[in-house]
């Protein structure tokens, strides 16, 4: 609080030059009178169906609500002034667990809401899958509610698999020995695509490293990336696009590029967050749309055990005074009944009830909701170091992933990353 107090009036003062103020409202006190909730939500097509909605809510709680929706950039930048100033002129934040839950929760932005979800077994927090609840969870306090999840699925072509005579990959040996037929077959069509920047392929690396015994950091907290698995992992994730990926890949592609790559018909396998699998399977987005398949990620060593995450959540900003209604806005928002229909939207759920009833997967293609099912199940509930820094920790455990892709020593890098990842680990203790 003290930190807060300092910065408050230069902070407040940068929020007013760069404009970053709610679409409408006078100030907390007249909020709270008014019976007002102040909402600070990303662009999203969740965000979509409850801003559609949101009569509902004010209809049947008597509260109104006063919606700010940016991109994700503005958001960070609006956190950032406000909430590091102490300001009250939020209640109800959407945020990303994995990338800032743990820096805002360290930094006291986040409000203790383990007596409330816990009080309510009508909106029924054991509702939620393990996973997301681990990543919205700090020091053993709920601090947020999941609203968005995602899970790492093996994207293929059913046309190329069933010309070359091959049957869905379950293993990561099978994995490679597919990629390795199809594209000694057709050189012009890559074997696998996936994501290949530094940073951008750490999410999706990490359900490799999972499946081949690894992790991050060991259960002491201490770097991990140079374990036995984590080496394989390295090699093996590098090696798969280096041997049979699209010709003179570059090693900065997020999604968007991979994902371009499978298609626009140019790869037979790409392994990705199911929540993008709508870019696939759009005709009006992928030349290969009608020939597109899903699957659990192949098991390696360890089992089949991608990450399964949420990728957005509803915390309470911890200096709202408004926090009674703001709970009130995040138990409607996150019900059974809302979560239900933004699945059906084609938002991927944290709560079980909704994979397990048949309209909730009716939106989905069978062969995907099959592949998330397994995933919900066996998931790791993060897909990055589990840091306050977190781009910087991406940084340095990425380096491996692109020393594997261009051929040099994927275990000589693990092990200078598992110097440097310790090294970066013992400074956010002081």
């Amino acid at each position: 609080m003290k930190r807060r107090s300092i910065v408050k009036y230069a902070a407040v003062a940068a929020a007013l030059s760069m404009g970053l103020t709610a679409c409408s409202g006078s100030g907390s006190d007249d909020a709270k009178e008014a019976g007002t909730v102040r909402v600070t939500l990303a662009n999203h097509v969740w965000t979509e169906g409850i801003k559609a909605a949101i009569p509902e809510f004010e209809q049947s709680s008597g509260l109104k609500v006063e919606l700010t929706q940016l991109g994700e950039d503005q958001l960070s930048d609006q956190y950032n002034v406000k909430l590091n100033a102490g300001s009250d002129e939020i209640d109800v934040m959407m945020y990303r667990p994995l990338q800032e839950g743990k820096a805002f929760a360290k930094n006291g932005y986040l409000a203790d809401l383990t007596e409330r979800v816990s009080s309510d077994s009508g909106w029924d927090w054991k509702d939620y899958q393990e996973g997301p609840v681990k990543a919205t969870t700090v020091d053993d306090k709920v601090v947020g509610v999941p609203i968005i999840t995602e899970r790492e699925v093996l994207y293929y072509r059913k046309d190329l698999l069933q010309a070359a005579g091959l049957e869905v990959p379950k293993t990561m040996e099978e994995l490679e020995a597919a990629a390795k037929a199809i594209k000694e077959s057709s050189p012009d069509t890559a074997g696998f695509v996936a994501r290949t920047g530094k940073s951008a392929a750490v999410t999706q690396f990490s359900s490799f490293l999972y499946s081949f015994g690894g992790d991050f950091t060991d259960s002491s907290g201490k770097s991990a990336v140079n374990s036995d698995a984590a080496k394989e992992a390295y090699a093996y994730y590098g090696g798969l696009i280096r041997n049979y990926g699209p010709a003179n890949v570059s090693t900065d592609m997020s999604w968007p590029e991979a994902m371009a790559i499978f298609t626009q018909g140019k790869a037979a396998f790409y392994t990705e967050a199911d929540s993008l699998y709508k870019n696939a399977t759009d005709p009006a987005k992928s030349k290969v749309a009608d020939t597109v398949g899903f699957a659990a990620l192949p098991a390696g060593p360890a089992g089949s055990k991608p990450y399964n995450i949420p990728s957005w959540g509803l915390a309470v900003n911890e200096a709202s005074g408004n926090q009674e209604n703001a709970w009130k806005f995040i138990q409607w928002a996150t019900s059974k009944e809302r979560t239900l229909a933004a699945q059906k939207a084609g938002v991927p759920g944290p709560r079980a009830s909704v994979w397990a009833d048949a309209e909730g997967t009716s939106t989905y293609p069978k062969d995907l909701a099959e592949a998330i099912a397994v995933s919900a199940k066996n998931g790791v509930g993060h897909d990055r170091p589990e840091v306050v820094t977190v781009g910087k920790a991406r940084e340095i455990v990425g380096e491996p992933i692109v020393a594997s892709i261009t051929g040099a020593d994927p275990a000589a890098a693990a092990d200078a990353a598992h110097e440097a990842f310790q090294k970066f680990l013992d400074s956010e203790k002081k």
